[in-house]
């Protein structure tokens, strides 16, 4: 028996158990929280209104803190009124209300350094590992609709990020690239959308640097929230099973 062999494939496995444990996460967990009552559903919903509401904020000025914290420096971050911008540009100077997006860091200065730019990106998604599904996990096992809820945009957030900031870290691996390094401006960005627009007028498009960036953010969002489900499980917090019918 190749016992090392049969150690790797039981690792494979359990990879692949994690990979796909938040949408169990969603999906049981959320029948287990709704415990037959559809009156339920609707605290769920309060839940992750409230969760959102919160997360965006947070979510953009840890963008702005790992770009301070690896040496950068932040000028603007554009935040919508909705999210208390007002509020927060009192305490951050930063800060400024409006902009097109939830929330954006439209101003900020790597220094040059793709690793500054990397922990820029990366900085909110810890949120995704601690508290992320473990949160998920607890309320699912206390029955708390509400704290579900509030509890999925952290817990989910590498896969709301999709079109957003898991494509400009894609982007920014690719660029890195021979073959697409002389691409960088028109490749890089937080706007997986934008920039597909801005390639679909131009002729000889690097379109293989794109869906390779895509690509790549996809594969990030798996393993993050693969590695969130891991933790949880560390932390004494399993995937939900599915309920008995």
């Amino acid at each position: 028996m190749d016992v090392r062999g049969g150690a790797l494939s039981g690792r494979g496995a359990a990879l692949a158990r994690h990979a796909v444990a938040p949408w169990r996460d969603l999906l049981d967990g959320l029948d287990h929280v709704l415990e037959g009552r559809a009156s339920r559903l609707a605290v769920v919903f309060a839940g992750l209104a409230v969760g959102w509401w919160i997360y965006v904020p947070v979510h953009e000025l840890l963008h702005a803190a790992g770009c301070l914290a690896a040496g950068g420096g932040v000028e603007r971050l554009e935040i919508d009124p909705l999210y208390g911008a007002a509020l927060l540009s009192r305490l951050f100077p930063f800060v400024h209300a409006g902009g097109d997006y939830a929330g954006r860091l439209s101003g900020f200065d790597t220094g040059g350094s793709d690793l500054v730019y990397l922990a820029t990106d990366l900085a909110p998604f810890a949120l995704a590992l601690l508290p992320g599904l473990w949160a998920v996990r607890v309320a699912v096992r206390r029955g708390l609709p509400f704290w579900f809820g509030a509890a999925l945009p952290a817990a989910f957030s590498p896969w709301l990020s999709l079109s957003g900031d898991a494509y400009e870290i894609g982007s920014l691996a690719v660029t890195n690239l021979a073959p697409w390094r002389a691409q960088r401006a028109l490749l890089l960005g937080d706007d997986l959308i934008l920039r597909a627009q801005e390639l679909a007028a131009l002729g000889g498009a690097p379109w293989g640097g794109f869906l390779l960036a895509a690509a790549l953010g996809l594969l990030w969002a798996v393993a993050t929230t693969a590695l969130g489900s891991l933790l949880a499980a560390k932390l004494g917090e399993p995937a939900p099973v599915a309920r008995a019918r």
